[in-house]
């Protein structure tokens, strides 16, 4: 509707700063790039750079981690759109280098940020401690850092904390029984090539128990191995779907002699069943997952470490003194230490830049 006293030159000038105002906000829009980060933690030499590598489809020899690697990924929206991109974060060392979680995880990142545990299905023995350690280090280091973001964004903070529950409708019959990881968790099980020729229950055992808990913690599930390109496609799926936001396979596969595939929210405790009906009856009291890791390491008990201090390390054993073998080890050591510091101020660096601008 045209104002009282306006032009038809006052109305024409009106209609084209309507409409380049709106070309600028489509422009703005197209030039937005998303950017996500993806955290690999898990088993150690359990394959992870391996993964990484297939997933941005590089043709490259994996070199072992030393400590916390970085490599990023993108990814095209549409013709002459800038690319998102997707931050991978991997940690070596299996449980021995936790501390270092809090680099890729913190306050800049943790609006976007994801979590993938690669487990090694071929070290059953090792299993349950690996994923318990790890899982635990890291939602304590999310919570501190959802904890830091309330202070300063209280909104922000509760609808990262909202979101994570969408994964399991309010309607499913165990809403009330999970506990769901507070960012996304995809769980891999690697190695599939060799854990396919384990004994028919010792795999139903495996499968059971990672379905258990993926479940609990509201992440998805897939078995892989890279001698396997439809699993290694399948594995792509759940990590796009986490780095650049696509649209996920909804397939399930639950059968026991077929690598699974289960994503989040779509399994359920009744469907998993128990490794011991009897066992369940006397341990109702308990926290579930503390249920199943007693089941699961009477079949898989975890390798004693007890003692382990009292055992002298070899490599410091006068009787085994190799000067130039020991000399390098001491340096190589000392690197280590100086390359996990620098790696810890020059981020936290980057952290205090960010917050100033």
């Amino acid at each position: 509707m045209p104002k009282a006293g306006e032009t038809l030159w006052d109305i024409a000038v009106e209609e084209v700063l309507h409409k380049e105002n709106l070309e600028t906000k489509e422009d703005e829009q197209k030039l937005d790039v998303w950017e996500r980060t993806v955290f690999f933690v898990g088993s150690k030499a359990g394959g992870k750079t391996t993964l990484i590598l297939r997933f941005l489809d590089r043709d490259e020899a994996p070199k072992p981690t030393l400590a916390l690697e970085y490599t990023f990924g993108r990814r095209a929206k549409g013709h002459n759109t800038p690319k998102d991109i997707a931050h991978l974060w991997e940690l070596g060392g299996g449980t021995s280098l936790t501390e270092l979680i809090t680099i890729p995880i913190n306050v800049s990142s943790i609006r976007t940020l994801s979590l993938v545990l690669v487990l090694d299905l071929s070290k059953p023995h090792d299993l349950w401690m690996t994923m318990e350690k790890l899982l635990q280090a890291d939602r304590i280091q999310v919570n501190k850092v959802l904890t830091e973001l309330g202070k300063t964004d209280s909104a922000g903070a509760n609808e990262l904390k909202r979101q994570i529950w969408k994964t399991v409708s309010k309607d499913h019959p165990d809403h009330e029984l999970i506990d769901p990881f507070p960012i996304p968790l995809v769980i891999i099980g690697n190695k599939y090539d060799i854990f396919q020729d384990f004994d028919s229950e010792q795999r139903k055992v495996i499968c059971k128990t990672l379905r258990c808990v993926a479940h609990y913690y509201g992440a998805s599930l897939v078995f892989t191995s890279y001698k396997a390109e439809a699993l290694v496609l399948k594995m792509r799926n759940l990590i796009n779907h986490l780095a650049f936001g696509t649209e996920r396979n909804k397939a399930v596969s639950v059968d026991y002699n077929k690598p699974l595939y289960i994503p989040a929210g779509l399994d359920s405790f009744n469907q998993i069943g128990s490794l011991s009906d009897t066992d369940i009856g006397k341990l109702r009291t308990q926290k579930l997952t503390e249920v199943w890791k007693i089941m699961f390491e009477r079949v898989f008990p975890a390798k004693s470490t007890s003692g382990m201090k009292d055992i002298k390390d070899p490599a410091k054993d006068p009787q085994y003194a190799e000067p130039e073998v020991d000399a390098m080890r001491a340096q190589k050591d000392q690197e280590l230490e100086q390359y996990k510091r620098n790696a810890l101020k020059s981020w936290k660096g980057i952290q205090l830049d960010s917050r100033g601008t």
